[in-house]
């Protein structure tokens, strides 16, 4: 692994073909830099959420930093969104970021559109095919491949902490039976094993650029004065919509989509704050912000 300095360097790097003025470029990535300022890599952990979540809410220590990293080489109790099985081996990459809730709540609201943009731009590195389903699953071909999980922990002096949990199928090369049909590896896309610590690395990399990017967008919306759900996306938000296959699709709609299912719609956009425009049958238009939605498989 990379020093942080050396991962800074990385990230500059990755960022010299943005579309962005040499000077916008340095102070994004200066937003960005806590990223990965401290990493803690452990052989094996229940799940790396927890331990970061124990350490935001002892109040016999000092508040943990932003930006603090803690990476597991497997996990023996991971999970995703309602306790779903998450597959986590030796050879996967699984980590948790911990980040200082310092933005405007309609920018807070994007670190995991900004954590989706930062797992996809890594998988791209390998799989040019890799897309972001609303809100952040990277997915090849309709297959899994990079899961994300997001919280809001407080301090018991009124912090605020954002955990960012993210697994990536990185050597798998065998799934359980549930899984085989919606789960896909680097390895099995590839055919080639991946080095895990330049897959860390770039992922930090690319959480450098995108986090250091939402807080560039919130300087600039500060800097103008104007709301934000009036004068459209942020530049984060328009990065997703560039990686996505969402918009224009048929889906299923549900808090919980697989167990309850809600409605069928039409996605037609989404907003200024990350929320998903979906167009009825009947022609209506609904929005929703949480939740999540599958891919119906005739479109």
């Amino acid at each position: 692994m990379l020093s942080h300095a050396a991962l800074c360097r990385l990230a500059a790097e990755k960022a010299r073909d943005a579309d962005y003025s040499p000077d916008v470029k340095k102070r994004i990535l200066r937003y960005g830099a806590p990223v990965g300022s401290s990493l803690a890599h452990y052989h094996q952990l229940p799940r790396c959420m927890d331990l970061l979540r124990r350490r935001v809410r002892d109040n016999t220590a000092p508040s943990p930093a932003t930006g603090c990293v803690v990476w597991a080489d497997r996990l023996t109790g991971s999970s995703g969104r309602f306790s779903r099985s998450w597959h986590a081996p030796v050879g996967g990459l699984y980590l948790a970021l911990l980040w200082a809730d310092t933005l405007l709540p309609d920018f807070s609201r994007q670190l995991p559109f900004a954590a989706g943009i930062a797992c996809c731009e890594t998988v791209q590195e390998f799989l040019s095919a890799a897309r972001l389903q609303w809100v952040n699953d990277v997915r090849i071909r309709g297959k899994k491949i990079c899961g994300i999980l997001s919280e809001t922990v407080p301090t018991t002096d009124g912090e605020q902490f954002h955990l960012i949990g993210i697994g990536i199928n990185a050597n798998t090369q065998q799934f359980p039976q549930e899984l085989e049909a919606t789960a896909t590896s680097l390895c099995l896309e590839t055919g080639a094993e991946v080095d895990l610590d330049r897959l860390c690395t770039l992922l930090l990399a690319r959480l450098q650029w995108n986090f250091g990017l939402l807080y560039y967008s919130e300087e600039r919306f500060l800097a103008d004065g104007r709301a934000s759900s009036g004068e459209g996306k942020s530049l984060l938000l328009r990065r997703w919509q560039e990686l996505s296959d969402t918009l224009g699709r048929t889906v299923t709609y549900g808090y919980d989509v697989q167990t309850k299912p809600l409605y069928r719609a039409r996605t037609v956009d989404i907003d200024a704050a990350g929320g998903l425009v979906m167009q009825l049958s009947d022609g209506s238009r609904i929005i929703e912000y949480s939740g999540e939605i599958s891919y119906d498989m005739d479109i």
